[in-house]
């Protein structure tokens, strides 16, 4: 009988144990698996969604100060808004090839990041071509229009793509050669053949010097190698030159200027970096804000759930005179008081 009482009562406390541990792991799993409260009984970000991490690829299609500042008005926006820690970039430069930019733009895609900010045009058609499920932010883009194909282009592209434009006032650019090169009669426009956007500035451009009566011709290089063969030409025949955006022509400033200054032709430029290199003057933007512009659009889109496609492509905010004081003075040019010097 004693045997028998031993033998129950350790059965008896074997079951208790068992249920006790089997109670503690139910638990355990539950308070993991749920959201935890903070000291003040509040919801924790987990469950709020506000701590939520992004990632973010940035392909920038090669080294140039204009577009190094659209990545940091980007990066310096999105950090902002998301908060410090809640976005992650995976900057890539595609040093000008168009198939690097497609190797990127097809990695971001295969490491499914949220957003791909496209700065220049190459990035933003290779990055068209590899998603349209991911959001694609441009920046540092003349026209989407032709950087995509569409036609009769008005505003919003309709598919999973939006961003900031490069663009200055044109016909102002035109004014503002006639001003500062007042006997200019036979101007060059020279840019690269590949860049599509640099194509419809020249048209863009011509055709506002044909209103001030001044005449024009394109002068095009393939590449870096050509470039100044294509000036020497040029000088011979024009009284100005000028150069639109366009990324191989930024690049390579110095050959242009090289050839440029000594023969005393002025050249009028389409963006600030490219003045400071071979420039007189330039009705230029801050690259910087429409990369901080289009990283407010990123958070619109990834944190507030706006809809890409129907988000128009946003303008620079604000254009401004600006003039290289080395080369003018070098050439006896005087500049108006409402023209801002170039930092060196």
């Amino acid at each position: 009988m004693k045997l028998k009482k031993i033998l129950a009562m350790i059965m008896t406390a074997a079951v208790v144990f068992s249920a006790a541990a089997c109670g503690s792991s139910s638990t355990s799993e539950s308070t993991s698996s749920s959201d935890e409260e903070t000291a003040d009984g509040s919801s924790s970000d987990s469950e709020s969604g506000s701590g939520e991490t992004y990632t973010i690829g940035i392909c920038q299609q090669l080294e140039h100060d204009a577009l190094d500042l659209a990545t940091q008005g980007f990066q310096d926006a999105c950090e902002e808004k998301f908060g410090e820690g809640n976005v992650q970039f995976d900057v890539q430069n595609a040093q000008g090839e168009q198939a690097m930019c497609a190797t990127i733009a097809n990695n971001f895609v295969s490491s499914d990041v949220d957003l791909i900010l496209a700065n220049g045009t190459l990035p933003l058609q290779t990055a068209a071509s590899a998603t349209s499920d991911i959001p694609i932010l441009g920046t540092s883009i003349t026209d989407y229009g032709t950087a995509l194909g569409i036609d009769d282009f008005s505003g919003t592209t309709g598919v999973n793509i939006s961003g900031t434009s490069d663009l200055a006032p044109i016909d102002e650019q035109a004014a503002m050669l006639k001003e500062l090169i007042p006997d200019a009669e036979n101007v060059g426009i020279l840019y690269c053949s590949a860049e599509s956007n640099s194509k419809y500035q020249a048209d863009l451009f011509a055709a506002a010097l044909e209103e001030l009566g001044i005449t024009s011709k394109e002068y095009t290089a393939a590449d870096s190698n050509e470039i100044q063969n294509v000036v020497t030409n040029a000088i011979s025949e024009c009284d100005a030159i000028y150069v639109p955006t366009d990324n191989t022509m930024a690049s390579n400033t110095e050959i242009i200027n090289n050839v440029c200054l000594p023969a005393k032709i002025p050249v009028i430029a389409g963006e600030q970096g490219i003045c400071s290199g071979c420039g007189i003057a330039t009705l230029s933007i801050s690259y910087y804000d429409i990369g901080y512009k289009a990283g407010e659009m990123a958070y619109d889109i990834l944190a507030n759930g706006a809809d890409i496609t129907a988000m128009a492509v946003e303008n620079a905010p604000q254009v401004t005179k600006m003039y290289n004081p080395t080369i003018c003075e070098e050439l006896g040019i005087q500049i108006p008081d409402d023209y801002e010097p170039i930092e060196e």
